[in-house]
């Protein structure tokens, strides 16, 4: 469920540089501009039925669960890089836009949970487990499960309206949102494009690398980079030059974000990552990692792929058996080495650019930090 139009609305990461107070507290500042926007949207809500406050009370659970807030950072210092304003009014109006891609991230993760059944997420039931529960606990008639699916597609398409509501409503000048909005528009018909290309990938059994990297780069790569940065730079008044020099940082490192995220979703460690290990293996997702160990291994490793990738009770065992097969064929170090290619290849398009020393600074952070994440 789309808006059309904008609506006015009542590894440890790298230390963030000293000598800019305004970097330190940017999550910070996203955060409280979260929290103050959804909890006034809550006392909407619940003026029109208390029963609102299960989708109200999950969404700001998940939102105040955890989060790298990247999405709103890349689009700060795309501001910051085409001359906006620190602080000041415009500078509290910038956060707030920048904040507002955390609803629609949220709304992502949200759907993304239902469409792989997952049961968790941030170490805590994924949305639709909870609004089940909800269900159950009210010892309501029908199947819960079926009820908290249909629940969490609605708090999807909620958190996707307050996400445009926030950007509309964020105290920029009228002028800038409208510059904005095509940009917006696309991120999030990118976003969707994304999500549709990986459930393709699933249920056909792709198992091909350039079908995989198309699915990273529209599912997560634009959104959480790209089309960030170009967010705040338009509502800052960036030219094209600059556009481009953003996207010729903010592709690569999307990807390389992404391909974190695939190796991350295989061997992270689940106390870290919030999510069981090995979860991107009983969902069957047709990663970069799993395209790559598909095309380098022999036989024997492609019948063990087959045979249980995508089983939903893989075991800790069956995961083993994969990973072994992963690290067999060379799949996990050729990941790592296109992650490293991508990252120089991003930073080496930043140095070269028309971007200011303070937000390539800034941006460089923000580039090693998601690429070498542990969650």
């Amino acid at each position: 469920m789309m808006a059309g139009h904008p609506v006015k609305s009542p590894p440890p990461a790298v230390p963030l540089a000293r000598h800019q107070p305004v970097r330190d507290d940017l999550r910070g500042r996203v955060r409280a501009a979260v929290d103050a926007f959804v909890e006034a949207r809550a006392r909407e809500l619940d003026a029109i039925d208390p029963a609102l406050a299960a989708l109200t009370g999950a969404a700001a659970d998940l939102i105040r669960s955890g989060g790298k807030r990247l999405r709103p950072a890349f689009c700060y210092w795309g501001w910051r890089g085409a001359g906006g304003a620190a602080d000041g009014p415009e500078g509290d109006a910038a956060v707030v836009a920048a904040a507002s891609l955390e609803l629609l991230h949220t709304c992502a993760l949200v759907q993304d949970d239902v469409m792989d059944g997952s049961a968790t997420r941030r170490g805590r039931p994924a949305a639709h487990r909870r609004l089940a529960a909800t269900h159950r606990d009210a010892g309501w008639v029908g199947d819960q499960a079926t009820f908290g699916s249909s629940a969490a597609v609605l708090l999807g398409d909620l958190l996707l309206v307050w996400a445009d509501q926030m950007l509309a409503g964020s105290g920029l000048s009228d002028p800038a949102i409208r510059r904005a909005w095509p940009v917006y528009s696309h991120m999030r018909a990118e976003l969707i494009c994304g999500q549709y290309l990986d459930l393709v990938g699933q249920v056909s059994e792709t198992l091909d690398l350039t079908a995989a990297l198309q699915v990273a780069r529209y599912k997560s790569a634009k959104y959480t980079v790209e089309r960030a940065l170009h967010l705040g730079g338009v509502l800052a008044g960036a030219d094209r030059p600059l556009l481009e020099a953003y996207s010729g940082f903010g592709l690569p490192i999307g990807e390389a974000f992404q391909l974190r995220d695939d190796v991350l979703g295989v061997f992270g460690d689940p106390a870290v990552t919030g999510k069981p290990a090995g979860d991107d293996l009983r969902e069957g997702k047709r990663t970069a990692l799993i395209a790559l160990a598909h095309t380098r291994t022999d036989a024997a490793g492609r019948r063990v792929l087959h045979r249980l990738l995508g089983n939903p009770l893989l075991d800790a065992a069956g995961v083993d058996e994969l990973r072994t097969v992963i690290v067999g064929a060379g799949a996990l170090a050729g990941v790592e080495d296109m992650i490293s290619d991508r990252t120089r290849a991003a930073l080496a398009a930043l140095r070269s650019g028309p971007v200011d020393a303070g937000a390539q600074e800034s941006l460089t952070e923000l580039a090693v930090g998601a690429t070498t994440r542990r969650h």
